[in-house]
């Protein structure tokens, strides 16, 4: 099967498919490693709101990736970035999902995620302004039974003047959660708007208070994940952490590595790429179980360059990549997102991105995605 694909200059050649497709695998109750998908929300075409209005979604197939997901063994990131929380997700569209995904999935791994998007930064004038829009979504959350992934928050850094600040914060906001939490530390590459979080501008100072905050609550930490894209970051700090404390890695450019670790070591995963690839990562994370390392690479290892065109910069813009990959494989209809994010890519983008999962298996049916592909294109104006 081949497919004419343009290059940025408008030249076709032709792409012919591998033709392989990954089949199912299914992780065990207790994987190598715990795994965590971010996973992505299906907007309703239908809806009388425009796409850059308030969100609407449809629900139920919305639901039905999850049960996807939660089918192979993967944990669930609830209501996250990847999600689009804070860009086209509000606050109660994102309680509302974590209530389905607890309603209709009570048995899978799931952490939710929790922070003061509904509080707009410009009206943050203080720390107890921040520390009660936090205490509200834990509130919410708890009372329906959900566990927590401790969102960084963009008031935060617009009112706290130092690292103390957010000790503060961060030492109310955990003593009032029921269970421990997972942290996440969210590079500006991912959102411009928390540069400088933990009180620093290099990461030196902000690595110490981060890990002064997990030392002093270490009780209400499970877990942090880190997204700053950086590997030897990552590692440095996995390091230093109490030994009850998991990492979760957050990077989608360095992930088979920090997953497989080292002699001191090793990173759990909470990640936006093992949304499009789960596939491959129950398979990998099994043949990590069984102690296969190579065979963990020979998989994993191949997706990397998939994962970091989908999340090349500017990189908050991910979730195209992720849901163009949903649309290919049938999961959903139609190539519309929340806040009309699917004309956040140009055309190259969307074509490396075929060609780089099919050459993972990663088309589920090869023959719908070229026909999905050749709707694209004609919207572009290629023949």
């Amino acid at each position: 099967m081949k497919i004419f694909l343009p290059d940025n200059n408008g030249l076709k050649t032709a792409y012919h498919l591998s033709g392989k497709s990954v089949l199912n695998t299914v992780l065990p109750d207790n994987p190598a490693r715990i795994v965590f998908s971010a996973a992505h929300v299906t907007a309703d075409p239908f809806s009388k709101s425009a796409p850059s209005g308030r969100a609407v979604i449809d629900w139920h197939t919305t639901m039905t990736f999850r049960h996807y997901l939660a089918g192979l063994g993967l944990g669930i990131a609830e209501a996250m970035d990847t999600a689009q929380r804070g860009m086209g997700l509000d606050w109660p569209n994102a309680l509302e999902l974590i209530k389905r995904t607890k309603e209709e999935l009570p048995d899978a791994r799931v952490v939710n995620g929790c922070g003061t998007d509904h509080l707009d930064p410009a009206d943050a004038r203080t720390l107890d302004d921040v520390i009660r829009a936090y205490l509200e979504q834990i509130e919410a959350i708890q009372r329906v039974g959900g566990r927590i992934i401790l969102m960084a928050s963009r008031a935060l850094v617009r009112v706290a003047k130092s690292p103390d600040d957010y000790k503060r914060v961060y030492a109310r906001v955990l003593d009032s959660c029921d269970e421990p939490v997972v942290l996440h530390w969210l590079g500006s590459a991912f959102d411009p708007a928390l540069a400088g979080y933990w009180g620093a501008k290099d990461f030196e100072g902000a690595l110490e208070t981060a890990l002064d905050v997990i030392e002093s609550n270490k009780d209400k930490v499970d877990g942090i994940k880190i997204s700053l894209l950086d590997k030897e970051k990552e590692i440095r700090m996995r390091r230093r952490l109490p030994d009850s404390v998991k990492m979760y890695t957050g990077d989608d450019f360095n992930y088979p590595e920090l997953i497989a670790g080292d002699e001191q070591g090793y990173s759990h995963a909470l990640l936006g790429i093992f949304d499009p690839i789960a596939p491959l990562v129950a398979s990998a994370v099994n043949k990590l179980g069984e102690g296969k390392k190579e065979e963990f690479h020979a998989l994993l290892d191949p997706t990397v360059p998939l994962a970091r065109l989908i999340f090349q910069a500017p990189t908050q813009y991910y979730k195209t990549g992720v849901v163009f990959l949903a649309w290919l494989n049938g999961f959903q209809k139609h190539f519309v997102m929340l806040n009309g994010a699917q004309s956040m890519r140009n055309l190259s983008y969307f074509t490396e991105i075929f060609r780089y999962a099919d050459g993972c298996g990663l088309l589920k049916s090869p023959d719908l995605a070229v026909v999905r592909m050749r709707s694209l294109l004609a919207l572009y104006g290629v023949d």
